[in-house]
């Protein structure tokens, strides 16, 4: 059947209302609780709390087919709909409006475990995924040596996963994924987490999997050379509608035009929220107030708000990346400055003034995320402010290099101690 149609939209549209409450389970004990006192609670907020529960449409008319054998990268920025078309995709929400179409199995790695229980061991999960995509327990059986040998977690394969750590999650979840032979493969920026030689091991399988099987692979990633060279093809968002959808080259083109013309309205832009913090506005400050315009081997001086509900121990980190996405530079508050943010509730201004950078010319952005562990990002914004390098500067300066999260980076120390205040409350 290699030829045909894996995935067909049509005039897919996705409603969200912001304010209602979504994403954590909650018992029956706390569903009525907050039932009883939701009354009060209106009283207590007033009367245009009912006003609050804003409509928003996460994805738009978006139509598009994708033929089966291909791999296609999905691009766009923080809050363009990626996330939600791929949910859509793997069945975990249904559109408001529209259709979506698929020929076959789908097998989704939307984020970290994914499908997975915690309670049951490595070995019962590939199973129960196994289960799930519908297929009979010898045909697992027979791919089950593969995916652990992927995995590499031969030793911790009879395991409850929860006492698994991050990497061997990841690691377990993309073996499952790619061995259990999907007619598409559904992966979500998973690819984030895990040492850079697992990186490039399943960069190779999604290759295999979609040019030696014929199957149908949809990649996010905010990596473009990684998407460059896998993706047959891309789709482009942009505030939840399609913008393009082509050949990797146009599509990778367009979202450099759409980060020039109109990238990061911080102001503007609801970024979600972690379990734990909420990263509301990033800012690069110059000597005249707020800037896109980094001048190289001058310090790098950000401006971050955020919330935290307390969990001592938790982190921000700072990345700067080309603008092929790769991640260059990295500043951290724990690593470097052996700080955290404040175990007291609320809502802090952080500023930071990091080492100078001699970049080349060129177009920019940076990473913000709030950390719990090294491993394990409670909120991530990607590309939170785009800038501009205008000339080069690449003959001074010293470079400190080091090896984080599986990666190499250019370290950027802190020149002054960076400053937190408290500006209030945790904001809802």
């Amino acid at each position: 059947m290699r030829g045909g149609i894996a995935i067909r939209a049509e005039g897919v549209s996705k409603l969200y209302r912001i304010g209602q409450q979504t994403g954590a389970y909650r018992t029956l004990r706390e569903t009525l609780m907050e039932a009883a006192a939701a009354p009060f609670a209106r009283l207590r907020r007033g009367p245009r709390a009912a006003e609050a529960d804003t409509r928003f449409w996460a994805l738009r008319d978006v139509s598009f087919e994708i033929a089966e054998g291909e791999i296609v990268g999905v691009i766009g920025r923080n809050g363009a709909g990626k996330s939600t078309l791929l949910k859509i995709l793997s069945r975990i929400t249904d559109p408001t409006r529209g259709r979506m179409t698929l020929q076959g199995r789908v097998a989704s790695l939307l984020e970290v475990g994914t499908g997975f229980h915690g309670e049951l061991t490595g070995r019962e999960n590939i199973f129960l995924n196994g289960a799930i995509l519908g297929m009979r327990r010898a045909d697992i059986a027979k791919r089950f040596d593969a995916i652990v040998d992927f995995a590499e977690i031969e030793r911790f394969i009879d395991t409850p996963v929860k006492h698994y750590s991050s990497g061997m999650y990841v690691r377990l979840a993309f073996a499952v994924a790619a061995h259990l032979e999907p007619d598409i493969l559904v992966v979500d920026e998973v690819l984030a987490v895990g040492d850079a030689r697992f990186q490039q091991k399943c960069l190779g399988k999604i290759d295999e999997v979609s040019r030696r099987d014929g199957r149908t692979v949809l990649l996010v990633s905010h990596n473009l050379a990684a998407v460059k060279s896998l993706a047959t093809s891309g789709l482009v968002l942009d505030r939840g509608r399609l913008a393009l959808q082509g050949g990797v080259d146009e599509a990778i083109a367009a979202y450099g035009s759409l980060q020039q013309d109109g990238g990061a309205d911080e102001a503007e832009h609801d970024w979600g929220a972690g379990a734990h913090t909420r990263i509301r506005s990033v800012e690069m400050i110059g000597d005249d107030g707020p800037t896109r315009v980094y001048l190289p081997g001058t310090p790098l001086r950000l401006r971050i708000i955020l919330d935290t509900d307390g969990t001592p121990g938790l982190s921000v980190d700072v990345f700067l990346a080309n603008a092929q996405r790769a991640r260059i530079a990295l500043w951290s508050l724990s690593h470097f400055d052996a700080m955290s943010l404040p175990a007291e509730p609320g809502c802090y201004e952080l500023t930071i003034e990091a080492a100078p950078i001699h970049l080349a010319s060129g177009h920019y952005c940076i990473d913000v995320a709030t950390a719990v562990t090294m491993v394990n990002w409670d909120h991530q914004v990607y590309e939170a402010i785009a800038f501009e390098t205008p000339f080069s500067n690449v003959s001074g300066g010293s470079w400190d290099f080091r090896q984080s999260f599986g990666f190499g980076f250019v370290a950027l120390p802190s020149t002054t101690p960076p400053k937190l205040a408290r500006l209030g409350e945790r904001r809802a």
